[in-house]
């Protein structure tokens, strides 16, 4: 079990992230009832808040944490935010974080729209507080998460996603909002590119590591434990790094074969012969090396910084992302 918990993380920024909460949770009031309805469900539905954290921990390794670090934290979330709800509306998910997500309480036509409003009020606050830096980075974020989601529904249509594709996917899909986080922490703080730079790089790795963990949590563990099925990804006919390793190591016949599995509607059998063939060809051993070498990275692109509480907390959550169960 994971020896790095994220309460430790968040010690060196305790006081800052209570600080963070209730911005956040003024920013989404609204005088229109429906809105500051569901703003108050979204509220209860207790994320692990990785981004904001990682918005506060950049900013405060970068130079301190200040006005701009708060508003960069918020904008993050509520495009965070943003994106879950839409993404709960597209996969037609009924749970999110343990609660009945927003479209099922409130429908499709409410979600889609909340949406929008939290996405809109992030991009108010940073042209309010006249953070037009902030613009572009996030505006570049999310054209790079849409891409990366239609790149994917694209390759899982084909079944022919490549290990390129996969870190192209995952470098987009789930990589690039991390990144943001550390690069808006960095600059509401630094004009120095070297810090800038370094927590950028940071942010991809521990990004790309976070993603690839993710993925061989679906071919380990137990649903109770996950807090997702077993084989999810499988029956949505994702694949992922585990299973293109185990692919190129058979001929194409058999590989075809797999593959015609994956195409077989919520076959509990077909999914427990995919995990099956991903464990006998080495396929989680061979993700899991990949994503320590990406916690790798993340932790040696902090060599810029003097050593600190902030520096370990961010080395612990490389950590964290390494060993964590769900």
């Amino acid at each position: 079990m994971s020896t790095v918990k994220l309460s430790d993380i968040s010690l060196p920024i305790k006081n800052e992230l209570d600080t963070f909460q209730s911005i956040f949770k003024d920013s989404m009031r609204s005088k229109v009832g429906l809105v500051d309805l569901v703003a108050r469900y979204i509220i209860r539905q207790k994320g692990k808040k990785i981004r904001p954290l990682l918005v506060l921990l950049s900013s405060k390794i970068a130079g301190g944490i200040n006005e701009r670090s708060y508003r960069g934290a918020v904008l993050v979330e509520l495009l965070h935010t943003a994106t879950l709800i839409h993404d709960d509306v597209v996969d037609n998910a009924d749970k999110r974080r343990g609660l009945w997500s927003i479209n099922k309480v409130f429908k499709n036509k409410v979600a889609v729209l909340m949406g929008d409003y939290l996405l809109s009020r992030g991009l108010m606050i940073a042209v309010d507080g006249k953070d037009f830096d902030f613009l572009g980075v996030i505006t570049n974020a999310v054209k790079r998460m849409s891409e990366g989601e239609l790149l994917q529904i694209q390759k899982t249509r084909k079944l022919d996603i490549d290990e390129e594709t996969y870190f192209k996917v995952i470098s987009d899909k789930t990589a690039s909002l991390i990144e943001t986080c550390c690069t808006i922490g960095a600059m509401s703080t630094t004009k120095d590119d070297i810090f800038i730079n370094a927590l950028k790089k940071y942010g991809h790795s521990l990004g790309m590591s976070f993603q690839i963990r993710d993925d061989i949590l679906d071919y380990e563990g137990s649903s109770s434990l996950t807090g997702k099925p077993v084989g999810g990804d499988i029956k949505e006919k994702k694949i992922t790094l585990p299973l293109i390793y185990a692919l190129n190591k058979v001929s194409k016949q058999e590989a075809n074969s797999i593959k015609k599995l994956l195409k077989s509607k919520n076959d509990t059998d077909a999914v427990k012969k995919v995990i099956s063939f991903v464990r006998e060809k080495n396929g989680i051993e061979y993700a899991y090396s990949i994503s320590q070498k990406f916690a790798l990275e993340a932790k040696n692109s902090l060599s810029v910084f003097p050593d600190s509480q902030t520096k370990l907390a961010l080395e612990s959550l490389v950590d964290f992302v390494i060993e964590r169960k769900n």
